[in-house]
This record gives structure tokens, C-alpha cells and sequence, in this order.
């Protein structure tokens, strides 16, 4: 048991405890932008690891799932800027969620640009 609160001491010495007393809250469309943003960008690589396994062959299933990828990184695009105009409220979730929907836009923007480029 002594052990155990040393140990907690050592703890709160270098990260104390902090409370928070507000009524700000996380927006349902940050959070909502975000997962959509993972969502997307797995879709992404997971269409570009796949081809490339495939020896660069693309099948029809990895261009679709790049399309639907590329449509919820916008609709995560979209409602990561309304969370973001939200004032009362956290911004962690609506700024991860546009810096990852912009990511893979700016990804899926390349990669067709250097498509048409390469032939």
C-alpha cells in the first residue's frame, strides 16, 4: 500500500491532477467528421496497398472504394468546418477531422494527377 502511493506521488508530481469546470462539450458533427476521415483514408490505402500487391492492376472494388472514400472525406470536410464554426465547444475533434479529410482529398488528388500524367 506505501508503495502504491509513492508511486502516485511520483506520478502527480510530474502530471497533477486537473479539473475542468466548463459546459463546453465535443460537437457530434467534429466527432462525426473525424470517423469519417479514418474511414476514408483507410479506404484509400487499403486500394492502393491492393493494387500494388496486385502487381499494379487495378480491379473495379479499389476504384470504387477510393470514389466512395473520396465523397465522405468531403461530406467529413464540410462537417469539420461547421463544428469548427461551433463556439462553445472543444475544437480537438473538428480539426482532426479536417486535417485528415484534407490529407486523404490532397492524397486522392495526387495519386489521380500523377495517373493521368504517367499515362
Amino acid at each position: 500500500m506505501k508503495e502504491e502511493s509513492s508511486k502516485h506521488s511520483f506520478l502527480r508530481a510530474w502530471f497533477p491532477l486537473r479539473y475542468k469546470f466548463s459546459d463546453k462539450t465535443h460537437p457530434l458533427q467534429g466527432i462525426m467528421s473525424f470517423i469519417l476521415g479514418m474511414i476514408s483514408a483507410g479506404a484509400l490505402f487499403f486500394s492502393v496497398f491492393l493494387s500494388f500487391k496486385a502487381g499494379g492492376v487495378t480491379a473495379g472494388k479499389y476504384a470504387l472504394a477510393v470514389l466512395l472514400g473520396t465523397i465522405m472525406a468531403i461530406c467529413g470536410l464540410v462537417l469539420g468546418i461547421v463544428a469548427r464554426m461551433k463556439v462553445n465547444c472543444y475544437h480537438l475533434f473538428p480539426d482532426a477531422g479536417i486535417a485528415v479529410n484534407a490529407i486523404t482529398l490532397l492524397a486522392t488528388w495526387v495519386m489521380i494527377t500523377e495517373g493521368y500524367i504517367a499515362g
